[in-house]
């Protein structure tokens, strides 16, 4: 159940992502292939091998980037639509909830959770209210606040992205030596740092950029 809720989420945030990109074809078409190429090579168990050098996980991160890159590139700046990338963080709440639940299951670490290290649930609960609020008033947000907002929801990314990747049994490993990191390894989780969070740092970065361009 638990895999096929955190499927679901996967799939919300293509949707949501899509969406806030203007319904973008081309993000469309490459989200569809990376979630095909990463979710077979997880299920295969690819990924499980630590043993390899350079480690298969930096695989996923070398994707996640590339994908984003091109994805910050051919995305229309007067396309965006702005409640849809919001959207995107709301999902941040789902998702930490079934890392609470995978860390009950012993397949990561404490630290990764919002009883540890991992604060971005509080970005997530601020993005639904800020949601509807939008829903509620239809006022644009004050330029500042969104900067500022997007900043913080990305400094709060990083923190969890660092401890997550020093907490996987790799040659960088210095966390959670007890109880490591392996559930990312795993399908579906592996779309967690293969699709789910370049897609989030990403609404971040273009709802930053759309702010600063405007006048």
């Amino acid at each position: 159940m638990l895999s096929l809720i955190f499927i679901l989420i996967t799939i919300l945030s293509l949707v949501f992502f899509y969406l806030g990109t203007g319904r973008n074809r081309r993000v469309l078409f490459l989200s569809v292939i990376l979630l095909i190429v990463t979710g077979v090579l997880a299920y295969s168990g690819f990924f499980e091998n630590t043993e390899t050098k350079p480690p298969r996980f930096l695989l996923v991160i070398f994707l996640g980037i590339v994908v984003a890159t091109y994805f910050y590139k051919v995305v229309r700046k007067d396309c965006l639509n702005y409640s849809m990338l919001l959207a995107v963080h709301i999902l941040r709440i789902p998702v930490e909830l079934v890392l609470y639940q995978l860390f009950l299951r012993k397949l990561i670490p404490e630290l990764m959770t919002f009883t540890g290290y991992n604060f971005d649930i509080l970005v997530g609960i601020s993005a639904l209210i800020v949601f509807v609020n939008l829903l509620i008033t239809r006022n644009k947000l004050p330029k500042l606040f969104v900067i500022l907002w997007n900043n913080v929801g990305i400094l709060f990314l990083t923190i969890i992205v660092v401890i997550a990747i020093l907490s996987s049994p790799l040659p960088i490993q210095q966390f959670a030596f007890n109880q490591p990191n392996i559930a990312l390894l795993k399908f579906p989780y592996i779309y967690l740092p293969a699709y789910i969070v370049p897609v989030v740092y990403l609404s971040h970065v273009l709802s930053i950029r759309n702010e600063i361009s405007q006048k």
